[in-house]
């Protein structure tokens, strides 16, 4: 076996596929490569997995599973945070892949896949989210002062609980992912409402709103910039 990459070492991976044998494959291929490898058996596993533990790095989802299908577990994640999915799909399910390349995921791969491609394609997307260089847990701090937990949609403001919307909390994850690089406005756009028409003037009322929930003050933000002309920037003080 060939020794892991060092790109793919402290990824967390979540795979969720109903079958056990794909689900063993999965996790076979990934740690083999360096990463480390969570699965669960359907999608409401996935979801309680995250509440549990916070976000991984990537996941990989199978479309057709029994009541809740991999389609609708990527939508209920993406109402709260940017979570990169590759989905596992059968050939006669490319119309449904093409709406959720749209909407919810990055990638997909056909089943049966070939391994190799398979690790190639997740760090293939790994490389183009970015590197988040928190420690990913239930609850994600930032500094002495700042903590948010993504999944249960609260900041902690100096140990207080302060609730975020599921759109605030999106952007959020987008900005914090991304530090301390400028996330264009546009990205951000296209990355909160990927199915709407939606203007830089709704981005900037959301924007002002987080401002005014976690920072000391808001008219002085310490970790929300704004770049003019560019987009904007979570820094960490």
């Amino acid at each position: 076996m060939s020794a892991p990459r060092q790109d793919s070492l402290n990824y967390r991976v979540l795979c969720v596929d109903d079958d056990p044998d794909i689900l063993f494959l999965l996790r076979k291929t990934f740690e083999a490569s360096g990463f480390e490898v969570s699965t669960c058996g359907s999608g409401e596993a996935a979801l309680r997995w995250i509440e549990r533990n916070g976000l991984p790095h990537l996941a990989m989802v199978d479309i057709r599973m029994p009541e809740l299908d991999g389609i609708e577990l990527c939508r209920r994640i993406h109402a709260f945070c940017d979570l990169p999915v590759i989905l596992l799909t059968a050939v006669d399910e490319e119309p449904m892949v093409v709406n959720a390349l749209d909407t919810v995921a990055e990638d997909y791969i056909l089943k049966p896949f070939r391994p190799a491609e398979l690790v190639a394609r997740a760090r293939r997307v790994l490389r183009r989210i970015g590197d988040f260089s928190f420690t990913l847990a239930a609850e994600t701090p930032v500094d002495d002062r700042l903590a948010v937990d993504f999944v249960r949609q609260v900041a902690k403001v100096e140990g207080n609980p302060v609730p975020l919307t599921p759109t605030e909390t999106k952007i959020l994850h987008i900005l914090m992912r991304s530090s301390p690089r400028t996330v264009d406005t546009g990205y951000l756009l296209r990355r909160v409402w990927p199915m709407e028409e939606v203007f830089e003037d709704t981005l900037r009322v959301h924007v002002h709103r987080v401002r005014q929930k976690i920072e000391p003050d808001p008219a002085r933000p310490r970790y929300v910039l704004t770049h003019r002309g560019q987009g904007y920037s979570f820094k960490i003080a």
